[in-house]
């Protein structure tokens, strides 16, 4: 899942080498921190976040398969 949110990140922005996700696993739910350069914040988030939507959307339908519950959180 990691590298799926990971791969995602890197099509999106202009730096993909400063593109840095880290998974904190939770008891209910796995989080899913993503860090990208400055400059490229704008463009993971988009216009009114649906950048940011669709990336959670993608993801928690690949979560959906195998029954767990992820959060995609985008980290300045």
């Amino acid at each position: 899942m990691k590298q799926t949110v990971e791969y995602l990140v890197k099509a999106l922005v202009d730096s993909p080498d400063e593109v840095q996700v880290d998974e904190i696993p939770g008891e209910e739910a796995t989080t899913y921190e993503v860090r990208v350069a400055a400059d490229d914040l704008g463009k993971v988030i988009g216009k009114q976040g649906r950048i940011a939507n669709a990336l959670r959307t993608i993801v928690k339908a690949v979560a959906m398969k195998d029954k767990r519950k992820v959060y995609v959180e985008i980290v300045a």
